[in-house]
């Protein structure tokens, strides 16, 4: 763990582990009391990684004017934290690829999905000597994720990169060992722009598949440590991580056939088109956005939320901090790479937020 942390610095900060709270305490189990011995009330959470350097910042950022309220989040996937909420280890899931009817229909204590933030899954890859990002087309992308470019000078790579002096360098891939729902949102849009995807490579959409020949990490953290460290290798992580450690990413083709940077103006156009139709359970789900300036691979966060709850002081504790984060917080993230949400799903959210009990 400690050479891991030296070799990925600040991405490291939100591994598998708890988040730090604004005080040291002994935090009680989900369904125990709601407030320690200081008064306090305590909530625990867990789930995706993808969110949780924007979680870490909303939690510190909400100590400082809520002294009442102490926060933690273990940042162990999407899949992860979608079982300890469903199970009440957790007082609030996270996730990326939000739960599925029959989860949702068998959660004690209902289940309430809440959008919070939304971010942009990214081709990052490590290829010294490059002056510009490489551009891939969509064809080039599917194939790349699917193990079918054997190498960096591959026709498929140069034919969107003339004048490029690519390398005859192999290419390794590296991919999620957990349940993830960057997984779910890069594999939904590949199953959603090629036939190819699951019928030849025969590939999978879902929060985990099988990645042969690959380099497997756990964690949006792990991944983006992994590319860093390896010469030649590429690999999917959320745009922050790749931003912090200084990963090129590569400008991918969408929908209306340009080729486009993960930028928060990107980010929003791919979710503007997506807003005609907001669904009541909000499971907004945006596989291959329209717009001509959107980028292609975009997937909203969700926190997960009991509808019901036996303490009304937890309860009023959580909905004031959710609502926090639709409101304040979500002018926290755009500078650590996550996309704010639209008005008009921030108007859903709270709505949805209000009726916990």
């Amino acid at each position: 763990m400690k050479r891991l942390m030296r070799l990925c610095g600040l991405a490291c900060l939100v591994t598998a582990s708890w988040v730090p709270i604004a005080t040291a305490q002994v935090v009680p189990a989900a369904g125990s009391a709601a407030t320690n011995t200081a008064g306090k009330v305590v909530l625990r959470g867990a789930g995706a990684t993808f969110p949780a350097p924007l979680y870490q910042r909303w939690i510190q950022e909400y100590a400082k004017s809520h002294k009442d309220v102490a926060i933690e989040y273990a940042s162990v996937g999407s899949g992860e934290g979608a079982r300890r909420f469903l199970e009440q280890q957790v007082d609030f899931g996270a996730s990326d690829s939000a739960l599925t009817d029959s989860q949702i229909a068998g959660a004690d204590g209902g289940a309430a999905l809440i959008p919070v933030t939304a971010g942009m899954v990214t081709i990052a890859y490590n290829l010294p000597g490059l002056k510009e990002p490489l551009k891939l087309s969509r064809t080039a992308y599917v194939d790349l994720m699917g193990g079918l470019i054997p190498s960096w000078n591959d026709a498929r790579i140069q034919a969107t990169n003339p004048g490029v002096e690519l390398p005859a360098r192999t290419i390794v891939l590296v991919a999620r060992q957990d349940a993830s729902g960057t997984t779910h949102a890069l594999t939904s849009h590949l199953g959603a722009i090629s036939n190819k995807w699951v019928a030849r490579l025969q590939r999978g959409v879902g929060n985990q598949i099988e990645w042969p020949g690959a380099m497997l990490a756990r964690g949006n953290e792990g991944v983006a440590a992994r590319i860093k460290q390896s010469v030649g290798s590429v690999g999917y992580v959320e745009y922050g991580f790749a931003r912090r450690l200084g990963l090129p990413v590569a400008l991918l083709e969408n929908k209306a056939g340009n080729f486009v940077a993960p930028t928060a103006a990107a980010g929003q156009a791919a979710l503007a088109g997506a807003l005609k139709a907001i669904p009541d359970d909000l499971r907004l789900f945006v596989p291959d956005p329209d717009g001509a300036d959107a980028y292609p691979i975009v997937t909203l966060s969700w926190l997960l939320l009991h509808e019901r709850h036996s303490s009304p002081a937890k309860a009023d504790a959580i909905k004031g901090f959710v609502d926090w984060t639709l409101t304040e917080g979500q002018a926290l993230g755009g500078d650590i790479g996550y996309v704010p949400l639209p008005q008009a799903l921030i108007d859903r959210s709270r709505a949805a937020t209000a009726k916990v009990r």
